[in-house]
Formats: C-alpha cells, structure tokens, sequence
C-alpha cells in the first residue's frame, strides 16, 4: 500500500496542476468548451485514482467538480465567474489536501542538503511540481525519487544532481574519446609504416580496425552529443508550471480582503533552470500577494479614482544577458513613502524623516516593517518583503523597485545568469563560402532571435527599398539594417537593387525594423547558456547555445539589435577590424567548455574556421588528420598537459608548422619561462584576458605563416 500511495501522490499532484491550469484557462472567458472538457477528462482521473488508495472525501470532492464542469463540456459560451471562483476554491482544498498527506522530510535529509519547505501558512499551495513530473517521463522521475519523498521542490532538486552527474560524465566520456581516435591513427600509421612486414591478413586487419574504431567514435560522439542536449533540457522548466500557485495567491487576498483583481502573465513560455524558478516562486508569491494586498484598491475606491474595478497585476519574465528578469507591476495606489519614512523612523531603521524617496524603498525592501492599519493572515506582520529579500540573497540575485503615487508599483527579480529553454528563428548572417555544400556554414554566421521577438519573416526585393537604410512594410517606411554590418562582418553583402532578400521584421521601441539576413534555417528549441561573467562581448549578444556538432552559437538579444538597426549605426570593433581568410582554421585544445566556447566565438566572430579538442592527446589527433594555422592551447588537463602538447608538435615533423598560444591561468614567470622552452609563441593570462589580445596574437602567427 506504501507503493501505491506514492504513485498516486505522483499523478494526483500532476492531476491538480492540470486541473488548475484549465481553470485558469476558464477564468479568461470565451468558449468553455475544450478546457471544460480537459477540466473533467483529468478529474475524473483522479477522481478513480483517489477512491482506489481509498481517499473517498477527495474523491467526493472531485466528483462535486466533475458536476460543476458537466454542463460546460460543449458550451461555446464562458463559465460564470463566480462559478469558476468557486472550482478554483474547490481545486485549493484538493491541493491543500493532498499536502496534508505528503509525508515529511527526515531530518537528515533536510541536513544533507534538501531543499527546506516554505511555511504552509504563507505558501498554502504547491512547490513546483511539475518539475518532476512535466520536464521528463515519468518512469525517469520515479527511479531518482525517495521510497518517500518529502515535497516536491526536494524531490526535484535531488533529480537535478543526478541530471548535473549525467552532463558532467557525458563531458568527460567525450574527452576520452581523444584516445579512442588516436587509436585508430596509430593503426593506420603502423599498417603504412610496417606493411613490408605484415601478411595481406594482418594488413586488412590493422586497416579494418582503423575503421571501426574511427566508426565507433564517430557514432558515440553523436549519441554522446544528443544524450548532452536532452540532459540540458531535462534541467528546463517552464515557468508556466508555477502560474496556478500565482493565482492563487491573488485569489486569497482578494476574498480575504473584498478586492477585486486579475493576474496577467507574459512570457511564462520561457522555461529556465529548475532551481532558479523554485527560488523565483517564493518570492514572485510574496511579490503578488502584496501587490493586492497593499496595492490594489477596493473597488469602491478605485472606481472613485476612475480605474477599472477590478485591479491589474502583470508578471512578465524575459532573458537578457545577464540573467533572468522577473517583473512584477500593479496599477494600484502606489507605495505610500510618507507612512514608509514614519515607519523606518519609529522602528529606528533610519535617523530622520527626510529621506529621498530612492534611499526609502531601498530601506522597505527587508526592512521588517509594514504600514498596514490591522494585522490579518494576509498582511500588517512585516516580514512579506523580508521573505522576498532573503530569496535573492539564496539564489544570488538582486531586486529593485520602483512606485508612482496612485499609478502602481513595480517590482523587478533578476535572477542570476543561467540556462533557459528559448524558441528561436535560426538564421544565417552570410551565405555559404566557395566550394562549401549549400547549408554547412561557415563558423558563426548561424545565430539565434528569440521567436518571441519575431513580428514576421518576409522576403523583400528590390521594389521594397525605400532608399539606402529603409524599407516598405504594411505601407509604412521602416528602418533596415543588414545583420553583417550589426554584427560587425566583413563580409560584402548586395544592396537594395540586388536579388531578393529576407528580413525579420522586429518589434523596436519606436515601431517595427528590419534586419536583413542571407537566410533562414528554420525555428527550433534549445537551451540558450549564459555567457562567461568576463566574456568582452556586446550587449547584443544575450548567450549561448550549442548546436549538435558542438559549435557555440550566439543569442541576440532582439531589443539591442532592433536597436541598432533603427539607429542605423554600423560600427565594427577594432579588434576586428583585420578581414581573414574564410579558410584559415584554429585549434583550440581545452579542457573547459566554458574556455573553449569564449575563444571560440571570439575567433570565429572575427572570420576563422575553429575546431576544438578537449584534451591534448584528442588535440593531437586532429592536428594529424587537418592543417591548422595556430593552435590556442590550455595548460593544466587531464593526461597529457598543455606543455607536452607544444613538445610534441616541436618534435613531430607533420606538426612543426603550427605554432602554439598558451591561454591559461598558469601565468607566472616560472610558467611563461617552461612555455617559451617548449615552444609556445605566446602565453595569454586568462586572469587578464580581452579579446584583443587573443585576436592579436592569433592574426600575428597567421600572418607570419602566410609569407
């Protein structure tokens, strides 16, 4: 029976989810229909699960749903409001329920590192369930759970380090497959080199295996790269999963406190790194909540100020490069920074009552304070933005808020930089290099806009000009802008009386642009990587992703580009000012993912062919198979080091022509000194690291091997 109830705790918590999400749906008006009929599809789901582990009041209770629900199944008109006030109400006591017979976590297990559960009698709701049972298949969830897993969030979390685990040995397992190659290249070498010795048998054989092996690790590689990714994502959740615990809280105060209010969400598409949504759901609760509690009007007084009735709460999540924005924005009252100063003054938080208004909501926020008249279960203890503030310490974000008298308060939760799952339009910047096959690409001119961001995707010919910088759209005049010359290329691109062209027309902040492409890829899902804190990148890259040949691709952020195409400004970096030939290629050899994909996308920014290796012996192999101009190579790896690297391309006659760049952390004069007797040609320190300096020593060696 033990078994049973822990499965049926599994489904029933989706179940709800599910249940809560149609109502939501029903709360918005239009035809009831389709959302009637999931509404009951799933609770008449759990309305047989829970009569089987004999939890016949739920099972009532949801069968009272199920009555509710029947008479909408085909309507093509909306639910009444109180009714659907009424199945949400009905919807929170089965949650509330069904928390009541979750276990509780052990001791020693909360001291192992779980996540401690938020207070009942603040949250009242559920913690992110779904991040065990929406992101993967279920048989995947049940084998990382505990025989009785203490909430969900902890649950969770416990998945997430094995999800860490699979990522950090699939990286590894791909570093060795170095040897695997290297193998194959020592068969071929010694089939060439002793074939006056071997029978027609043993050559065929020595040949065979050079095969297979080359086979085999060409084969993992890609298994390799596509287990990579579904780990990535698995570690993904949308943060629509937390919406219903969102509404909820709205719904509470408003009875609570007889207001009137709605919650709108933008964005929650988006899905982001499970354990920053888990700590962004406390707050974003406390956040709406006191945005009715302490914002929004009655309706008798807001109908006095001329507003609607009903108050507004807008939640709108984006990505940026440096992390992900939470905003939260009521069209309230506003802060009342009077009562705030009065307040900050008897508590002894501040020595007079004459501060600015920035330094009083900076004081609110974990002041332990409040201005409410009456102390309630709702509001009047002083510690909402207190929970608020502790939250962003945990998670190592930051908050900021803003407020106008009678207007409403916003408040913005920026999470740290982390991985999100993003739908994209793909396209090309430039087209293909001579002799390439159509659709191969050469190193970074494949790049990603967020679809969200995406008004249209059009083709446009020479009709469509209106002058140098402009184009027609829907009969307006628009500014237009090539991506090359926003991304700085040096690449020659036709002008408005060339062939026919296709833009993406985005949404700027004074109206629509265009941004000129060669081509578009198509759309697709993927998980978009924050870039290195010390990453000398523009603004206009927001991250990025990895594709499955392992290349790094940039994110832009559309705002900056839309930015940049209406002010038409067209200005290329210094350091990139050097045109290179598209042909010329680069070696990186690094153990670090993260180094390789900064130096990879500095170079190929600036126009080179890049290939990576993730250890010296894997490096070595492809420096074999391919010429390269220059090789940029990291000291301390697994097995062989960064300076037995350089030796052997110094005592290797097919690799004497490559120079070598130490860029390492490993920078002291001791070390500079045992690489300038290896044989590196320069040595960058990664605690001083800028673009120009890699660009700089990487054209000079390229030059020199040009002459």
């Amino acid at each position: 029976m033990s078994d049973l109830l822990h499965y049926f705790r599994i489904e029933a918590r989706e179940l709800i989810d599910e249940l809560a999400g149609a109502l939501s749906g029903l709360a918005r008006g239009g035809p009831a229909a389709g959302l009637a009929g999931t509404g009951l599809r799933h609770a008449h789901t759990l309305k047989g699960a829970a009569r089987v582990v004999g939890f016949t009041g739920m099972a009532d209770r949801v069968h009272e749903l199920e009555e509710m629900l029947g008479p909408y199944r085909t309507s093509a008109g909306p639910v009444p409001g109180e009714l659907v006030q009424q199945m949400q109400a009905l919807v929170d006591l089965l949650s509330d329920e069904l928390a009541a017979a979750e276990p509780v976590a052990p001791e020693s297990v909360l001291e192992a590192g779980g996540v401690v559960p938020a207070p009942r009698a603040e949250t009242g709701t559920v913690d992110l369930v779904s991040l065990s049972t929406v992101s993967a298949p279920s048989t995947a969830v049940e084998a990382t759970r505990t025989e009785e897993p203490a909430n969900t969030v902890q649950t969770a979390r416990a998945s997430l380090l094995e999800i860490d685990s699979l990522i950090d040995g699939v990286g590894q397992t791909r570093t060795q497959l170095g040897t695997v190659r290297e193998g194959a290249r020592r068969a071929r070498r010694l089939r060439t080199t002793a074939q006056d010795r071997l029978t027609d048998e043993q050559a065929d054989e020595l040949s065979w295996l050079a095969r297979n092996l080359e086979t085999s690790a060409d084969r993992i590689e890609r298994e390799l790269r596509e287990v990579y990714t579904t780990a990535e994502r698995l570690r993904l959740i949308p943060v629509e999963t937390i919406v219903p615990d969102l509404e909820r809280g709205v719904r509470d105060v408003t009875a609570a406190q007889g207001k009137r209010a709605r919650l709108e969400v933008h964005g929650a598409e988006l899905s982001v790194d499970a354990t920053v949504l888990a700590g962004a759901q406390t707050a974003l609760r406390q956040i709406v909540r006191n945005a009715v509690a302490h914002g929004v009007e009655t309706p008798e007084q807001r109908t006095a100020a001329g507003k609607d009735p009903v108050g507004v709460v807008r939640v709108e999540i984006t990505h940026g490069a440096h992390g992900v924005w939470f905003r939260c924005a009521d069209d309230g009252r506003g802060v009342d920074l009077a009562a705030v100063r009065s307040q900050l003054v008897r508590a002894g938080r501040a020595a007079e009552a004459t501060l600015d208004d920035e330094a009083t909501l900076r004081l609110l926020l974990g002041s332990g304070i409040s201005t409410a008249t009456t102390v309630s279960e709702i509001s009047g203890h002083g510690i909402g933005l207190d929970v608020v503030q502790d939250v962003v310490r945990r998670i190592g974000g930051r908050i900021e808020i803003s407020t106008v008298p009678g207007a409403g308060t916003t408040i913005d939760l920026i999470a740290p930089a982390s991985m999100t799952a993003q739908e994209v339009v793909l396209v090309r910047a430039t087209s293909d290099p001579p002799g390439e096959p159509a659709g191969t690409g050469h190193g970074g001119s494949v790049v990603a806009v967020p679809l969200r961001a995406v008004r249209q995707a059009r083709r446009i010919g020479a009709q469509d000009f209106s002058g140098p910088l402009a184009v027609m759209h829907e009969g307006r005049r628009i500014p237009w802008m090539p991506l090359v010359d926003v991304l700085g290329l040096a690449v020659a691109q036709p002008d408005g009386s060339g062939p026919t062209r296709t833009v993406l027309v985005l949404d700027g902040q004074d109206g629509p642009v265009a941004v000129g492409v060669d081509r578009l890829v198509g759309t697709a899902e993927v998980a978009v990587r924050p870039l290195p804190a010390l990453a000398p990148v523009p603004p206009l890259v927001c991250g990025i992703w990895i594709d499955l040949d392992g290349r790094p691709r940039p994110v832009l952020d559309p705002a900056h580009l839309a930015t940049a195409a209406a002010a038409r400004r067209v200005r290329r970096p210094a350091s990139l000012a050097p045109v290179v030939p598209r042909r010329t290629s680069i070696l990186i050899v690094d153990d670090s993912l993260t180094s390789r994909m900064l130096e990879r996308t500095i170079l190929e920014s600036a126009g080179y062919q890049v290939d990576q290796a993730g250890s010296a012996e894997e490096g070595l192999a492809m420096a074999t198979r391919k010429r390269y101009a220059v090789a940029v190579v990291d000291v301390e790896m697994p097995g062989m080091d960064g300076f037995g690297f350089i030796e052997q391309t110094r005592t290797r006659r097919e690799l004497r022509h490559m120079p070598c760049i130490l860029v390492t952390t490993k920078a002291s004069p001791a070390d500079r000194e045992r690489g300038r007797a290896a044989g590196a040609r320069g040595h960058i320190d990664k605690g001083q690291f800028h673009q120009s300096a890699l660009l700089d020593a990487v054209g000079e060696l390229v030059s020199e091997g040009d002459k």
